[in-house]
């Protein structure tokens, strides 16, 4: 049995946190992080408001993202493999994945903004956190590109608008996550809401 899990949000809203807790526990787990498919600087463009436009799909080779979620589908012990996850006996025998429960983490900011991606999805959790909370995380972490200054307020907050209204006209089955909570708390929620899809699966 193959299963996808979406985990979206806002940035610096836990995302990451809550899939590296999700893959030590859960069986034959592999990850796509939708960050790894950010085009190269030079290929960002400037927008009208003066900076370059990270925060929108055009920023992301999604047609490599939709084709890696592809390959795992095709063949999810090979895939493991190939991405150094450790794999259950069962599922060890079965070189097509037809053995044992199979899943797949599909991580990233704008993951239910892309329409060839939305109907891959068995589970769309969505992380959200308030503006000052976000701005207040964000100011925190150490990027590649640093931020400009100004960024958050002129482009990363208003896209993030922009998107989840977006997101929430092309996808109806999101459960909200509440990014204030405790990490555990939010894992806990999760963990237990895939067990029942999985058992509801099988």
């Amino acid at each position: 049995m193959k299963f996808i899990i979406g985990i979206g949000g806002v940035t610096n809203g836990g995302k990451t946190t809550l899939t590296n807790s999700l893959l030590k526990t859960l069986p034959n787990c592999c990850v796509v992080h939708q960050d790894d498919f950010f085009k190269k600087p030079d290929q960002i463009e400037v927008g009208e408001d003066g900076f370059r436009q990270w925060d929108v799909i055009s920023a992301l080779d999604m047609e490599a993202m939709v084709n890696t979620v592809k390959g795992w589908k095709e063949n999810p012990v090979k895939f493991a493999r190939s991405h150094g996850v450790s794999l259950s006996p069962e599922a060890e025998e079965s070189d097509s994945g037809e053995k044992g429960i199979h899943i797949l983490i599909i991580e990233g900011f704008l993951i239910y903004n892309y329409k060839p991606l939305i109907d891959a999805f068995d589970k769309c959790y969505y992380i959200a956190i308030p503006r000052e909370e976000c701005k207040r995380r964000r100011s925190t972490r150490s990027y590649t590109v640093p931020d400009p200054p100004g960024l958050f307020d002129g482009h990363v907050w208003p896209m993030y608008v922009k998107h989840r209204k977006e997101m929430e006209s092309n996808c109806d089955t999101l459960e909200y996550l509440d990014g204030t909570t405790s990490t555990e708390n939010i894992y806990n929620r999760v963990y237990e809401s895939i067990q029942n899809s999985l058992l509801n699966k099988l």
